[in-house]
């Protein structure tokens, strides 16, 4: 049974380009500090070590995986609009406030509130985007609105010079970051829509205990969770950790560092998004395994990738590093789109907000735990290419994973 309404594609569009600038602002909220780690910790002298500064990138993860299964059963019983819009001017509101710290526990309480008010908009938005594009267009969709993440992501690269500069610091780049937001979060509860659905595809009624066990006994959705877990440890690595270590292996400045580590990989991501949801849009035409082949694609490269990133310093060259970073972001471009879209083929429209909040829950808590870690490793002068070797190999068995999805038998689009 299909949909008895079907969203104009100029109003399933639309809403996934208001929606990306959210995406941004999402991302460059949280990227910024990873870029401004050495002014943050010379004006907070409290932080003192690697392992410290590590628990600030844990605890923002491990607070917004915990709340995304809550934002994502929200999404899915109420109102994606509304959790859409209010996670943003929540979120925005922490961001101002964090420019304003003076401490140790003041940053760590500072993220841990972006992490709770963050975690509520990811499932909502990706869930909505979903239920206005309806097959042919899922993809590419879900592809269009990463790229919000990513210029998020390449604007936070950026604020690693805002840092270094007099006249700005860091402190500015919160500030501004936060006004930004919540000037935008009135005019979007304006602008968005829920999607027209079909009776078969109303807001849920069930409680969180069945939704719970509904996901939990879906073989394909746990494979899903686990895929989408492994190859996000390796990406948080290089998200929160790589300008500090291209600063340190390569001995170039704070800003160049900031804008070397986010800038080429990204736009490489960028582009892979859009091209691999229209690969993936393209398969699916051939076989419902098209996303995932799509996916698998991306990771083999992502494996590649890591291995190369560990093995840079040695050359001390940073165009090399930087050729292999670009690799990472092909290969999480075309993994990224399609997460969402494989979901939808395998979990009714009623509990996708839901899942894909688990699915951020286990990821971005085993995130914080590689954050984490990786800070303990650098701290015992571990290798960086053992380190990369290490999260290059969980990325490879990934691969399996995620092959081992069986789609839903043709199922009518919804």
């Amino acid at each position: 049974m299909t949909n008895l309404r079907k969203p104009r594609l100029d109003r399933a569009w639309l809403v996934v380009l208001l929606l990306a600038p959210v995406a941004l602002l999402n991302y460059l909220d949280r990227q910024m500090l990873a870029a401004m780690k050495f002014s943050v910790m010379q004006e907070v002298a409290e932080i003192g070590s690697e392992a410290n500064w590590g628990k600030i990138l844990a605890l923002f993860k491990w607070t917004y995986a915990f709340l995304s299964p809550v934002g994502g059963y929200f999404a899915d019983r109420y109102s994606r609009k509304h959790v859409i819009a209010g996670s943003l001017l929540a979120w925005s509101a922490v961001t101002w406030a964090t420019g304003q710290v003076s401490s140790y526990g003041q940053l760590l309480a500072a993220r841990a509130l972006m992490g709770i008010s963050e975690a509520l908009y990811m499932p909502a938005a990706l869930a909505l985007i979903a239920d206005y594009h309806r097959g042919p267009t899922r993809s590419r969709a879900v592809g269009v609105h990463q790229m919000g993440i990513y210029a998020g992501v390449i604007i936070g690269g950026f604020s690693g010079y805002a840092a270094d500069h007099p006249a700005l610091g860091w402190r500015w780049m919160f500030e501004l970051c936060g006004v930004v937001g919540v000037l935008y979060a009135f005019p979007l509860f304006v602008w968005i829509r829920n999607a027209p659905l079909g009776p078969e595809a109303q807001p849920a009624k069930l409680s969180p205990r069945l939704a719970l066990q509904e996901l939990l006994r879906n073989r394909s959705f746990l494979l899903l969770v686990l895929y989408f877990t492994l190859p996000a440890m390796a990406g948080w690595i290089v998200r929160d950790w790589m300008p500090a270590i291209l600063k340190a292996e390569f001995g170039i400045g704070q800003g160049k560092a900031g804008v070397s580590a986010t800038l080429y990989w990204m736009v490489a991501a960028v582009v892979a998004a859009f091209g691999g949801g229209w690969l993936a849009d393209v398969w699916m035409r051939r076989t419902p395994r098209g996303r995932i082949y799509t996916s698998a694609i991306g990771m083999v490269l992502i494996t590649i990738a890591m291995l190369g990133v560990g093995y840079s310093p040695q050359t001390g060259n940073l165009s090399i590093a930087i050729f292999f970073l670009i690799l990472f972001g092909i290969g999480w471009g075309f993994f990224d789109c399609n997460n969402m879209p494989i979901l939808c083929q395998i979990a009714r429209p009623q509990l996708r907000a839901t899942g894909y909040g688990m699915m951020n829950m286990v990821s971005i808590s085993c995130g914080g735990l590689a954050d984490w870690f990786f800070g303990v490793l650098r701290d015992l002068a571990v290798p960086l290419a053992a380190i990369f070797g290490l999260f290059a190999s969980i990325a490879l068995f990934s691969v399996v994973l995620v092959l081992l999805i069986k789609p839903a038998d043709a199922p009518a689009p919804t």
